[in-house]
């Protein structure tokens, strides 16, 4: 049996160019686009802080992640490509900020808590303690902030932060623990400074 007939055909056929094969290339991106494109754009707002530039990062993403594509599905066996999009993401936003030489910021006043039938003070105190966070990760090192975007935002398991980041299982736990650990200890800071 030779290795072209080991193949997918499909995946044969989009290697050798041919419209069907092209055709089925494109559907599978536009899936993974529609799959990943609220967990890519959310990560790109969370680590760069505004909606347009937000934009602009998840458009460059996609486009970057359609060029390498065929590969990156035959190289993936069959795991998802998720990490995979969270790390063209990562590397642009890497960019994106040694080209601009500024820390990511969210502009909180624009964030509006969850709707649920609360009183004013609790709006308030929970905008008080999201702030407090936000500052917190501020705080962060750009991989500590990274893994806690990815872990609690996007809701990624370890193994697939790991991916992202390109590091080992258990590297990316110890990670995420001291991360969580240091964010505690500048939330119980602050909480002090404040009383």
């Amino acid at each position: 049996m030779t290795e072209s007939s080991s193949t997918d055909p499909a995946a044969a056929a989009a290697g050798n160019g041919s419209p069907a094969g092209k055709r089925e290339l494109d559907g599978a991106f536009s899936d993974l686009y529609r799959e990943h494109l609220r967990d890519v754009y959310s990560y790109c707002y969370y680590r760069i802080g505004n909606h347009h530039d937000a934009e602009d990062l998840t458009e460059q993403t996609f486009l970057q992640a359609y060029r390498h594509f065929e590969r990156a599905r035959r190289e993936s066996d069959g795991r998802p490509l998720r990490p995979w999009l969270i790390r063209i993401a990562h590397n642009l936003a890497a960019n994106y900020h040694r080209d601009r030489s500024r820390r990511p910021t969210a502009a909180l006043d624009n964030v509006e808590p969850v709707e649920h039938p609360h009183d004013t003070e609790r709006v308030v105190e929970g905008r008080e303690r999201m702030r407090e966070v936000m500052s917190g990760m501020d705080r962060l090192s750009d991989d500590r902030r990274e893994a806690l975007i990815m872990r609690f935002s996007l809701g990624m398991s370890n193994r697939e932060i790991a991916r992202a980041l390109g590091r080992s299982d258990g590297a990316t736990k110890v990670l995420i623990h001291r991360a969580i650990k240091q964010l505690e200890e500048e939330l119980q800071l602050a909480g002090a400074s404040d009383e």
